[in-house]
């Protein structure tokens, strides 16, 4: 799910964890997969990490939609005040992908469903005339309704499906990689992409100076104070990947570089 979330609550979080904590470990897949697959101009802008076979699946399995992603990926751009500026549904991060990704009909998505489950049993029923036991077949059935119930992802096109957490609490990476699976398991996609905040960025926000208010001007917070290590950036990601939480769905991470700042680095006057 699309978050963006930098209220005051994240303001304790005032440094990220170190960036030595955000590689992949032996889950992950070859990197030159991902050399092969996602274009140069995209890495520049982008790191790029694949699970479970995601890019070659992608690139191979649903090149329509894998260009389309590529497409939104080169067209990104953000500012130094979209960052600075307060988050939730004031944010103009989110939107970015948004009007990009809508017209190509990629769509929110809910799925819901029960489980019917029928069990078959033998039952025994007598002897035959040599002694031999005979069976008759028994069958109960059970339902449990709502079993899939509000599992949403926010980008779904053909059996591809695409989130962006921006500056949320971490835990919304539990909730998406959640649908992720519960998605996959469904049969409704193969593959998802999640999109989120790269560590190199951290840098970036440091430099930054104060956050802004909803008017535009300077805030009493730094810019850094929001982007905590609790909320959603690469580190989180990565760990949660490390450790399997997508289940069986295979999973493309892409983490946002400052190459997607329009106005980074400062130009000198």
């Amino acid at each position: 799910m699309i978050s963006d979330d930098d209220s005051d609550e994240h303001e304790e979080d005032t440094e990220l964890e170190p960036i030595e904590e955000t590689e992949p470990n032996e889950v992950a897949d070859d990197p030159s997969l991902v050399e092969t697959y996602i274009p140069e101009d995209v890495r520049d802008k982008y790191e790029v990490l694949s699970y479970r076979g995601a890019v070659v699946l992608l690139a191979l399995g649903y090149p329509e939609e894998f260009g389309q992603l590529l497409h939104m990926l080169r067209s990104f751009s953000i500012t130094t005040k979209m960052i600075r500026m307060p988050g939730g549904n004031e944010s103009e991060v989110p939107k970015v992908v948004n009007r990009i990704l809508r017209p190509l009909d990629w769509r929110e998505t809910i799925i819901r469903g029960d489980l019917r489950v029928r069990r078959i049993s033998k039952r025994l029923s007598g002897t035959k005339k040599n002694g031999k036991p005979t069976y008759t077949s028994h069958v109960d059935e059970m339902q449990r309704n709502n079993y899939i119930d509000g599992h949403k992802i926010d980008y779904v096109k053909g059996k591809v499906a695409f989130d962006l957490e921006w500056n949320s609490k971490d835990q919304t990476f539990d909730r998406d990689l959640y649908a992720f699976n519960a998605f996959h398991l469904s049969g409704v996609i193969d593959v998802g992409v999640l999109l989120t905040r790269g560590a190199s960025l951290t840098a970036v926000l440091r430099e930054l100076g104060p956050a802004l208010d909803k008017k535009g001007n300077p805030a009493s917070t730094l810019t850094i104070k929001k982007y905590g290590a609790s909320t959603t950036w690469w580190g989180k990601l990565v760990y949660r990947l490390n450790a399997g939480r997508n289940g069986g769905c295979p999973v493309l991470a892409v983490g946002i570089r400052p190459a997607c700042i329009e106005d980074w680095p400062p130009k000198e006057i």
